[in-house]
């Protein structure tokens, strides 16, 4: 059964979680938006010089070199990124054939045109 406080509205001025999130704490989201932005020098796998990166940009080398030694993981996370993901069609071909039904005569006429 459902807490009766929570059904009633809450007054104006009335704080319903007083130990909630305080005001100016970062959702975690921008946190790590945050730090996929921090740049520092790293050795491009691919190049081989050293560069100035974001972590993102290390990331994303990372998971090149990974697929271009085979791994297909790493090369299937790569296309899904670049190029979205695969939408898999399939087509199917039905033949339907329908009866024919044929109505013969056996012979059961009683128009008979022959004299008798």
């Amino acid at each position: 059964m459902p807490n009766e406080q929570n059904l009633i509205p809450a007054k104006k001025g009335e704080i319903r979680n007083p130990k909630g999130r305080g005001k100016g704490a970062r959702n975690r989201k921008t946190i790590v938006r945050e730090w996929l932005l921090v740049e520092q020098e790293f050795k491009n796998p691919i190049t081989g010089t050293v560069e100035t990166l974001s972590q993102a940009d290390i990331m994303t080398l990372s998971l090149i070199s990974k697929a271009r030694k085979g791994d297909v993981a790493a090369f299937r996370e790569l296309m899904d990124s670049g190029f979205g993901k695969n939408t898999e069609v399939q087509e199917t071909t039905l033949s339907v054939t329908t009866p024919t039904i044929v109505f013969k005569d056996f012979g059961n006429d009683t128009n008979d045109d022959t004299d008798e």
